[in-house]
């Protein structure tokens, strides 16, 4: 368990520069969501139509605007795998995406995590229905272990 804490942490960490574009989804809120993805398995890949440790599609990612990894163009062939299998340019890809479709999914009338992990797993259009209980119950142990420090 605390190797995995600590690589947490240590991504928490290194998306704090992300955290600088949009201050709308909170440090622990990102890494969480890195955390349910894929264990923010920074070295993934993709596996079917979603990539790098968010499991972002390539829609997601041109939803926002297709954001280049540092130094590169948007232009470039492979600028959507380049991005999302890198952990900045990553956390800015969903930094973007719930700038522009931040809502209260959950119907708590209040925008929080809780609505940030339904958008990213469910999308905008879907982000009202449910989780499934293994992706919510990893999410909710994630984020009770860091709200905690």
């Amino acid at each position: 368990m605390f190797p995995r804490v600590l690589w947490i942490a240590v991504t928490i960490i290194v998306l704090f520069c992300v955290h600088t574009y949009a201050q709308l989804v909170s440090l622990v809120c990102l890494g969480c969501l890195c955390e349910v993805s894929t264990g923010c398995n920074i070295t993934i890949g993709c596996n079917n139509m979603v990539c790098g440790p968010f499991s972002i599609t390539k829609y997601y990612w041109e939803d926002v605007g297709k954001p280049p990894p540092m130094g590169e163009s948007s232009s470039d062939d492979d600028a959507f795998h380049k991005c999302v299998n890198d952990l900045y340019c990553a956390g800015y890809t969903v930094q973007a995406y719930m700038a522009k479709h931040s809502k209260d999914c959950n119907g708590d009338e209040v925008i929080d995590c809780d609505d940030y992990v339904r958008l990213h797993r469910l999308g905008s259009a879907g982000c009202n229905n449910s989780l499934s209980s293994d992706y919510e119950n990893k999410y909710k142990l994630c984020l009770q272990t860091f709200e905690r420090k």
